[in-house]
């Protein structure tokens, strides 16, 4: 079976590096350049004990619980194993010692150092030394004779030494490297090793193979190498039985042989090609650790089979079919029971392989053969004899005990007939944790970190106590805490410190908060638990504080200490978070199998009206991962991360459905490298975190610095224009989902990032409708054109005609008509809907509800502002109650008419530019009509300029103001003014009289035939009037009345204010003029004299006309990319 490579993982900064396992081979210890000595407990730790013993560590052995290396600073250091203390100072040389290993006993060690000196020095009296001298050069590398007699050394002057060691004199030298006067010139480190029990072999790497020299006679016995070496080779390491020799060399190649056969066994490539500076292979099973020039330590598991002889083949398939019959057919070659520990005393060589769990079918070959060595059935009073019971036979007589003692024994050992499960393993729950926090153990540790401050603790010999940072110095200053409970748990937001502690034998687990933002003078609390309820994760919203405990409840609290309800959980708490007045709560729903967590998700609302989000549904994650970090985005969107990096957020517009939208692992270096979340910013598209470069989680000390990874959907063809427009165009669509949950739950938000996120969308759908056309895909082009807005699809239209694909836009024509009709009902549904919530004291209703009661004080007000006959007061109010979030807010300045076409203050009539009731006939009325273009005749307002007046008559309501898409623009108003009118029937004189009589005097109802009759006509159409031929003249393209009209409103808007009210006064003093009858004999026909009037009707005016303006409007700006205009 081939070996198994780890993936490798960061362990000491850029330089050399050395490896060794203790002597029970439980830890991994490294040392590296930082000076710092490592415990690694597997390879997996994520927290290995760290030990700072010098400047730079070149070499460490290990030996009887005492660890030694050799330092920069010219010394060999004793510490205690594993707690790390200094024990003292063995030797000292002049220069940098280079290699210190163990003897066989651990009794003494020898070293060599730059100064071309080797020391033999005693561990316990380290007064006892014996010095060789003899190397010309820097000694490279020693070892010790498993005897005690020899000591071989390697030197930069090309020589290898064995020095016998009782007389100190050199025994034999070989010339066999490369000269170089320094260690850090060599070619190799040239690490040889003897061969361990006897001592028969030294090994010595050289060049491209590795030389075998005999004990005593010093004779070359046989070289070893192999063709997958292309790098001269830097160190070798001997298993423990000496049958296997490993061998690194400077390019990462790492190779196992025989050493009795001469046959390489395995071959393992470096994932890097960094050079292999530390090897040390396991003391009791098939693992090689090695450590390379970079810093990285990796592992290789399953090297060979060190137990032994593996059982012939003719005796297993005898046991298995003996053993099978024993139960009727049922498997039960495998019966050594996983689920009993006590049945198989499972060696460390199986156990590595049940902890990596990447080979099932490895796995159950290696431990069944253990099992047929280990479980041997002793003679006893309920020993069975399988022929006899094939046979119907009873129990063993006495006098055939000896005969059949070799089948007896050949059997597995069966002590019970427990069911054997071959299934899916359980996986152990993951425990509960805080949100960026640091593991517990840590005596200097983060509680949390998250986008208001930073909580350190800090829990040594010299302080226990609790520092809290904020980002913004203005919310509080930081703060110092005595931690005389030993909080272990914390939250921090812009209102509160929240603090709990686990119970002791003497103490309750406590919640502890600390209301810095109380206005009162006490600001601190604290709450007891029930006996025997721990507090497990905590956190806080607005307003509220939450405990979650181990006897699954989950208790709230006010701010203030007030508690609240009290609840149960599904299931074990697993972590918490919360964000105004949502909670998000995790728990476990059940068990994993086969590494997987089976987690839950609890979203609750904790507002006014309460209500849950989400209740129970599983929370997915990336295969065999666990949780990491749960919490919201800055705008209030759920989110977490499990530990392959993923991190999903909440989708609510595809029914709260979980979307990844980032991989951390994409940006890390190393597969040992991670990222720690510490916040997400949805409008930014931002990922905010900490890179941890060979670890899960950052130091407290120094202060680790933030990064910001943007985020990325996992579309494909990421590598396309149309994948990526495609990720571009639904990632804005996800990450502003949240304005729509501010807009539901009434809060506020600025009204242009809404406008630029749709002009955004609006721009990546034409890009994607243009692509489309390019390469023939007209049916794209419609499914395109279906997700775009009115806006854009009448630039597609006009895109897919002048590129001659007329079918493609007669397909669009048809869809703008259904959502034309589509806009028209909904408009329909919210008027009646409008009537209804003004229609005072409905039924048996007595008062007016909640909701209607701010839309009946602004009807009032509405009223009155009607009454008002000063124009200017009307230009006012309009513009005071416009939506301060429109993007007609800002651009449009035309004064509006009580009862012009431009009104906006219309709450409660009918749409005066509806051509019909239903949508049937708006259609029907669309063919029959002279337009060119059926978007002529698609009128802006509807839903959008209800909602309009909704929001300006709560203006003044106590509740928080809803936040309302954009009104009707005052262009379609204009456009639908000028726009021709077809004849109609005489019925339709019949029916407009009759709508007429029948509409309320408060609210006179304006149909479509009677609008240009009944209303005056305001300054902008006097303007647009004497000015026709200007517009036409400087634009000679316009084909269309609407592409006027708004040349038309972009001139009239850069008028002055005075300009733009004489033009109005101009109006109502030639409206009341004329007076009404001229108005009533004017026909369709007029329009067209109207714009045939000479030139010199515009020298009569003395309004001032200004240059085009510099900023275009978002249609030009479409405009200009879909036809390229010059």
């Amino acid at each position: 079976m081939p070996a198994t490579q780890k993936p490798m993982r960061y362990g000491h900064t850029e330089g050399h590096t050395d490896v060794c396992f203790d002597d029970s081979g439980s830890c991994i210890v490294t040392c590296g350049s930082d000076g710092d000595v490592r415990i690694w407990e597997d390879l997996d730790d994520d927290d290995p004990k760290s030990i700072n013993v010098g400047e730079k560590a070149y070499s460490c052995a290990l030996k009887n619980e005492k660890l030694v290396t050799a330092l920069s600073n010219n010394t060999i250091q004793v510490h205690t194993f594993p707690e790390g203390v200094p024990d003292g100072i063995l030797t000292r040389f002049t220069t940098n010692a280079n290699h210190v290993i163990f003897n066989g006993d651990g009794a003494r060690i020898a070293a060599g150092a730059s100064d071309f000196i080797v020391k033999v020095v005693e561990v316990m009296d380290s007064s006892q030394q014996k010095t060789f001298r003899g190397h010309d050069a820097p000694v490279l590398s020693l070892s010790f004779d498993p005897q005690d007699v020899f000591l071989a050394s390697a030197s930069c002057d090309g020589s290898v030494r064995v020095w016998q060691i009782s007389d100190q004199t050199c025994a034999i030298s070989w010339p066999l490297l490369q000269k170089c006067n320094d260690v850090i010139n060599a070619k190799s480190i040239c690490r040889l090793a003897w061969q361990p029990k006897h001592g028969k072999l030294l090994a010595i790497p050289v060049e491209k193979s590795v030389k075998f020299y005999r004990r005593e006679t010093w004779s070359n016995q046989f070289d070893l190498s192999d063709n997958f070496i292309s790098e001269a080779l830097n160190i070798v390491t001997w298993s423990p039985c000496g049958q296997y020799l490993a061998a690194g060399s400077i390019n990462g190649s790492i190779i196992v042989w025989n050493v009795e056969t001469k046959e390489c066994l395995e071959r393992v490539k470096h994932e890097r090609g960094y050079a292999i500076c530390g090897l040390a292979w396991h003391p009791t099973c098939g693992q090689i650790a090695y450590t390379d020039a970079e810093g990285y330590l990796g592992l290789l598991e399953n090297v060979c089979d060190l137990s032994g002889k593996k059982p012939s083949a003719k005796e297993s398939s005898r046991v298995e079919k003996d053993y099978s019959d024993l139960f009727d057919g049922d498997d039960a070659s495998n019966a050594g029971d996983f689920l009993n520990d006590n049945a198989v005393e499972t060696p460390p060589f199986t156990k590595g392989i049940l902890n990596d769990g990447e080979d099932d079918d490895d796995l159950m070959l290696t431990s069944s053969r253990h099992r047929q060595k280990s479980h041997i059935l002793e003679d006893d009073e309920n020993s069975v004899d399988v022929t006899l019971l094939k046979t119907g036979s009873g129990l063993l007589k006495e006098d055939e005990d000896d005969d059949r003692a070799d089948n007896i024994r050949s059997l597995p050992l069966v002590t019970s007939q427990k069911p054997f499960y071959d299934g899916p393993m359980p996986t152990p729950r993951q425990k509960p944790f805080q949100s960026g926090s640091t593991p517990l153990h840590l005596t200097h540790r983060f509680m949390v970190w998250n986008s208001v401050g930073i909580i350190r603790c800090y829990n040594d010999e010299q302080d226990n106590a609790i520092d809290v940072e904020f980002h913004d110095t203005s919310i509080h200053h930081a703060t110092h805490l005595a931690n005389t409970l030993n909080y272990t748990v914390a939250a921090l937001s812009h209102e509160a410190i929240l603090l709990a502690c686990e119970s002791t034998d003497e103490l309750a687990s406590k919640l502890h908060c600390l209301h810095f933002s109380s206005w009162d003078s006490s600001k601190e609390w604290i709450v007891d638990m029930p006996a025997d309820e721990d507090i497990e994760a905590i956190c806080l919203g607005q307003g509220w504080a939450a405990a979650a405990t181990g006897a699954s409840l989950l208790r709230l609290f006010t701010i203030g200490g007030v508690q609240k309800e009290v609840f149960s959980l599904p299931g074990p708490v697993v972590s918490m978070a919360g964000h105004g007045e949502q909670l998000f709560m995790v728990y476990h729903r059940g068990t994993g199998f086969d590494g997987d967590q089976c987690l839950g998700v609890q979203l609750l609302e904790l507002g006014r009206k309460k209500k849950q989000v989400l209740l129970g549904d599983s929370l997915p994650l990336s295969k065999k991962s666990y949780l990491t970090w749960v919490g919201f985005s800055a705008e209030g969107t759920p989110c977490y991360v499990d530990s392959e990096g993923i991190v999903r957020m909440l989708n609510r517009a595809l029914g709260n459905v979980w979307t990844p939208v980032c991989d951390t692992r994409e940006h890390c270096k190393g597969k040992s490298d991670h990222y720690w979340v510490v916040g997400i910013h949805e409008n930014a598209q931002q990922l905010r975190c900490i890179p941890c470069k060979g670890s899960r989680f950052p130091p407290t000390l120094p202060r680790p610095a933030v990064a910001i990874l943007p985020f990325k959907l996992p579309y494909c063809q990421m590598d396309t224009e149309k994948g990526l427009m495609e990720e571009q165009f639904w990632s804005s669509i996800l990450f502003h989902n949240y304005l729509d949950y501010l807009a539901k739950n009434n809060y506020e938000y600025e009204e242009n990032i809404k406008n630029e996120a749709v002009r955004e969308q609006e721009v990546l759908l034409i890009k994607m409708f243009a692509l489309s056309c390019t390469v023939e895909r007209e049916f794209r082009c419609v499914e395109l054109a279906d997700l775009m807005t009115q806006n854009a699809l009448s630039l597609a239209i006009k895109y897919a005609s002048r590129s001659r694909k007329l079918i493609l836009a007669q397909r669009l024509n048809e869809l703008a008509m259904e959502k034309a009709a589509e806009l028209a009902s909904i408009q329909e549904e919210d008027e009646e809907e409008e009537d209804f919530r003004k229609k005072p004291n409905a039924d048996n209703c007595n008062t007016a509800s909640e909701w209607s009661q701010p839309m009946l004080r602004n009807q009032v007000e509405e009223e009155d502002r009607e009454n008002s006959e000063e124009a200017d007061e009307v230009e006012e109010n309009t513009e005071r109650r416009q939506n301060p979030f429109s993007k007609s807010a800002n651009t449009s300045d035309v004064p509006a008419n009580k009862s012009g076409a431009i009104t906006s203050n219309n709450q409660g009539r009918t749409n005066p530019f509806k051509v019909s009731a239903s949508p049937k006939e708006l259609a029907v009325s669309a063919n029959k009509g002279h337009s060119t273009n059926i978007l002529d005749n698609i009128n802006k307002s509807s839903k959008k300029s209800t909602a309009l007046n909704r929001s300006a008559n709560n203006e003044k309501s106590p509740v928080i103001k809803p936040l309302i898409p954009k009104p009707k623009s005052k262009q379609a108003s204009a456009a639908s003014y000028f726009q021709k009118k077809p004849s109609q029937p005489d019925k339709a004189d019949d029916i407009k009289e009759e709508n007429l009589k029948i509409s309320s005097p408060e609210t006179p109802a304006v149909t479509p035939q009677n609008t240009e009759s009944s209303r005056p006509r305001t300054g902008f159409q006097m303007w647009l009037e004497e000015n026709r031929n200007k517009i036409l003249s400087d634009n000679p393209d316009f084909s269309e009345e609407a592409d006027i009209i708004k040349e038309g409103m972009l001139r009239f808007r850069v008028l002055s204010t005075e300009e733009r009210k004489a033009w109005t006064n101009k109006a109502k003093g030639g409206a009341a003029g004329d007076g009404g009858d001229a108005r009533k004999r004017r026909h369709p026909g007029d329009d067209k004299e109207a714009a045939s009037q000479p030139a010199a009707a515009e020298e009569d005016l003395d309004a001032p006309r200004k240059r085009r303006p510099a900023d275009l409007s978002a249609n030009q700006k479409l405009s200009a990319f879909a036809f390229k205009q010059e």
